[in-house]
């Protein structure tokens, strides 16, 4: 049997000793570390073959589908309503501009439903000394055909959009509205 020294007079104890043989002094105990035995549960190979089989199909259609959120959020092209926003943008930050020496344009919008307007001011005009009818009569062709052939409008035909021309006197009370659709210049 092993013998271990008491840790207060340091006398030789048997190992299986409570108290020391010399001075009763309590004796550290020691276990005896057993091994345990592993337990292996019994599994089905045809159970672990479907496990497998489920989490690589799961693992798959996870993979696509961040695949094509991220390809739909970070890389598809923006849509024509960013792309009249940012130009309304470009446009108001040279606003308000003399367009001829009585008209004035103040601000461009990108409106819904793909449609761009333009608000206008005659600068030097009341409304009372306007007839809307006779200013659309001489106004109209030419913003048509301003659409039609301008290359800087090139984009709002390829993507058929509305163009809508608000006319304003000097004082801001409205005279006319003219609105191009994709039908007048196509």
């Amino acid at each position: 049997m092993e013998k271990v020294k008491c840790p207060n007079c340091e006398a030789e104890n048997l190992s299986n000793s409570k108290y020391c043989s010399r001075c009763g002094h309590a004796m550290p105990t020691f276990v005896l570390n057993k091994p345990e035995e592993s337990v292996i549960p019994q599994t089905n190979a045809s159970t672990d073959k479907k496990k497998k089989a489920i989490g690589a199909v799961v693992g798959v259609l996870a993979f696509f589908a961040s695949y094509f959120a991220v390809q739909y959020f970070f890389f598809s092209p923006p849509t024509f309503d960013k792309v009249m926003m940012a130009a309304a943008s470009e446009i108001n930050k040279t606003c308000p501009i003399m367009v001829d020496q009585v008209t004035r344009l103040d601000n461009a919008i990108a409106l819904p439903e793909n449609s761009l307007q333009y608000n206008y001011t005659l600068v030097n005009i009341e409304s009372t000394e306007v007839n809307p009818d006779t200013v659309k009569k001489y106004i109209e062709p030419g913003i048509i055909n301003l659409v039609k052939s301008s290359p800087d409008m090139k984009i709002y035909r390829d993507n058929k959009t509305t163009i809508i021309y608000n006319y304003r006197d000097k004082n801001g009370v409205f005279i006319l509205k003219l609105v191009v659709t994709p039908e007048m210049y196509q």
